[in-house]
């Protein structure tokens, strides 16, 4: 009796379901969920379905191999993995997952399966999914490393065990009365080709998270969960690990949860040693106070928090730079022999989250932005109303040497620099002039380093740098 499935993704992180189908004499009689030990130790025949959960919802997926279909009970674990039964049951399907399909020896069918030529001409042995390039153990074993990392970010509001299709959060058990839901997602770029060629994977996790609760906290949310995307060609679990590792740190900066995510390992869509990185983040903001810039009025003073360094942006730019300049990543940093510079190029993105809440619930707060990609001139007038603008005093900090050197080396034009990176501010900040004082204060406790680096003006929704080097300088 020969077995057929359908086509199987790539380390899920769902259950999976089995069902044997025999002869037209033998009534349909069985699926499950639960280990092969688990299945054998209750008697049950077929080698079934291993769905395991982790912490961060990761489930990886085993294929089964159905030894004698004429013989089966209904093994399941309603909804629970460590909750197993056997349930006697005909006529049923599962509703989600694998289903394997037996078909009688009367109708032609070898009993080995087939690589090729179709049904019933065996030509030799048959592929397995591992032939085919995905490893479904080195999945398990990857669940099974990372579900005490994302448990280390639980917080209030989340609810339940985790695992399943999705992850539950009760905002309500958060603190919130009213909320209003505010999501965001973002990638790392570039960056992760350095991180690749070098293996410094553990600040991608970091800067993955900061990309989207800045987003968020700009908005006045207060972030609340967070799931991961993590793609690859091929699994290395010690890879995968650290960068997840790095996640979980990030949440825990943020004071949000790991409560999924997706590891997909899909042969020949990336080069060897490649992988890629999405994140997708959750806040909440009670309903009436969310942070839009509609009250930012002429005279407002723009307070800038420093950035880490680089942070997540410009980095196809940064790395053309490297290679003109004739370097590698493991060379001295030209402006700090004390680092490479892929320490520096990798310095994780800083996450402005717990500073910025608190001034914004304090109130002084009129409006807050992100300075990723477009830099200050392209991200400010994201907050400002109509008919204002803003002008920026590009003395008024000093900007971190990385910036100057990618200036100089790359022949880079000041204001190419100021719509492209950070420039050394990674979060602008806009109050009335009574309340600066009292938010430079905050933020310098907070840990933050906080400059007074311009005022709004009347304009047309542009932002005007004054005082950008000219030839030589920083």
């Amino acid at each position: 009796m020969a077995l057929t499935c359908p086509s199987l993704c790539a380390c899920c992180r769902a259950s999976v379901a089995v069902e044997a189908v025999t002869s037209t004499s033998t009534p349909r009689t069985s699926y499950g969920f639960g280990t092969r030990a688990q299945a054998g130790a209750a008697g049950v025949t077929a080698q079934i379905a291993k769905p395991t959960a982790s912490a961060a919802g990761r489930t990886a997926r085993r294929q089964s191999i159905i030894e004698n279909p004429h013989e089966y009970s209904i093994f399941a674990s309603n909804g629970s993995p460590g909750a197993l039964s056997l349930i006697p049951k005909a006529g049923t399907r599962p509703n989600c997952g694998v289903i394997y399909h037996t078909r009688p020896r009367e109708e032609g069918i070898s009993d080995t399966p087939t690589s090729k030529g179709g049904p019933g001409k065996s030509e030799g042995p048959g592929l397995s999914y591992l032939d085919a390039g995905v490893d479904i153990d080195a999945g398990d074993a990857l669940v099974d490393a990372i579900g005490p990392l994302a448990k280390s970010t639980n917080r209030p509001g989340v609810m339940g065990g985790l695992g399943g299709f999705g992850g539950f959060f009760d905002p309500r058990a958060a603190g919130y009365q009213d909320p209003i839901l505010v999501a965001a997602t973002d990638g790392v770029g570039t960056k992760l080709k350095i991180a690749i060629d070098t293996g410094g994977h553990d600040g991608v996790g970091i800067d993955l998270v900061a990309m989207c609760v800045n987003d968020l906290v700009v908005q006045g949310a207060e972030p609340l969960l967070f799931l991961d995307y993590f793609a690859t060609s091929k699994l290395a679990n010690e890879v995968a690990e650290r960068v997840i590792a790095s996640i979980a740190e990030g949440c825990r900066q943020a004071g949000c949860a790991l409560i999924g995510g997706e590891t997909a390992e899909m042969p020949g869509m990336y080069a060897k040693g490649d992988y890629d990185l999405a994140g997708f983040a959750v806040g909440a903001v009670e309903r009436g106070r969310q942070l839009t810039g509609g009250t930012v009025a002429k005279g407002d003073i723009v307070l800038g928090l420093a950035s880490s360094g680089v942070h997540s942006n410009g980095f196809s730019l940064a790395r053309k730079v490297v290679e003109r300049a004739g370097l590698t990543y493991a060379d001295a940093a030209p402006f700090d022999q004390s680092r490479s510079l892929a320490d520096v190029l990798l310095t994780p993105t800083r996450i402005y989250v717990k500073s910025c809440l608190e001034a914004v619930r304090a109130g002084r707060v009129k409006a807050l932005a992100h300075i990723t990609g477009g830099g200050l001139t392209e991200n400010l007038p994201r907050v400002l109303p109509a008919g204002l603008g803003a002008v920026i005093d590009a003395n008024a900090w000093q900007r971190p040497d990385v910036f100057r050197w990618l200036r100089k080396a790359g022949g880079v034009a000041p204001a190419e620099m100021f719509r492209t990176f950070n420039c050394g501010i990674g979060m602008a900040v806009l109050c009335a002039t009574d309340a600066a004082a009292a938010l430079e204060a905050h933020f310098a406790q907070a840990g933050e380093t906080v400059y007074r680096i311009g005022n709004i003006v009347d304009g047309d929704g542009t932002v005007r740098i004054d005082g950008l080097p000219q030839d030589g300088g920083s």
